[in-house]
């Protein structure tokens, strides 16, 4: 169970890094878009996250901090709507990309920065 709880984290974290680049590579051009690195990264980060928590639920221990699998959920399906609902778009607006590049960020500050509690 371990070994797979590392495959899943390890997919999950490249999804992330794939919508992350996919944002960042258009940074400084025009028209933004939604890419397919944007697709493919949102799409897998959130697959691999609901497929981590099921692993994390069976593992021995407390468990995942369900506060903050929520939050994370919340903000992955917030992006993954976003990103799915504008893939055919010839352009999206500025507004639009940045508000999904501050919601990426936001979910990988919320991997990192929220930790549990140590007694």
């Amino acid at each position: 169970m371990e070994t797979l709880r590392l495959v899943l984290l390890f997919v999950h974290i490249l999804g992330f890094a794939a919508l992350l680049g996919g944002l960042l590579v258009q940074l400084r051009t025009e028209p933004k878009v939604v890419n397919s690195l944007m697709r493919d990264g949102a799409g897998t980060a959130f697959l691999a996250g609901l497929l981590l928590v099921g692993v994390l639920e069976g593992l021995d221990g407390d468990g995942p901090d369900h506060a903050k699998i929520a939050v994370k959920f919340a903000i992955g399906l917030v992006i993954l709507v976003l990103v799915m609902a504008n893939m055919r778009k010839p352009s999206i607006p500025q507004g639009l990309y940045y508000g999904i590049l501050a919601l990426t960020v936001a979910n990988i500050a919320v991997a990192v920065f929220w930790s549990p509690a140590h007694a």
